[in-house]
């Protein structure tokens, strides 16, 4: 498990950590907030993070339920991932990749 360190520029004292769990939990609650999309989950992880020098580059790995416009579920992804992020860590998020791995088909037939 990775360890972040942010030293504040304002004269303060101390530092914020944030481990890469934290930012990873930011992003799995930001594609919870858009309808039709779901994070991959078990062996295909749905997050993966890079943090280099000019910014936190993210790859999401989602599904979009049927009759959802998927352009528009992934423009939505970014965005919000990269509002979500930099709000609570201050991080600046360099690039937000997107792939759409499935469709899912609704499922009506649950009793």
């Amino acid at each position: 498990m990775a360890l972040f360190k942010r030293v504040p520029t304002d004269g303060q004292k101390g530092k914020v950590s944030y481990n890469s769990g934290i930012v990873s939990g930011i992003i799995s609650l930001a594609v919870s907030e858009i309808d039709g999309v779901e994070l991959m989950q078990g062996k295909k992880r749905g997050i993966r993070l890079y943090f280099e020098k000019d910014g936190v580059y993210a790859n999401v790995s989602v599904k979009v339920d049927y009759g959802y416009n998927v352009p528009e579920a992934a423009f939505k992804i970014q965005q919000t991932v990269k509002h979500n992020v930099e709000a609570m860590t201050k991080y600046k998020v360099a690039k937000v990749n997107v792939y759409v791995v499935g469709v899912e088909a609704l499922d009506y037939s649950a009793d």
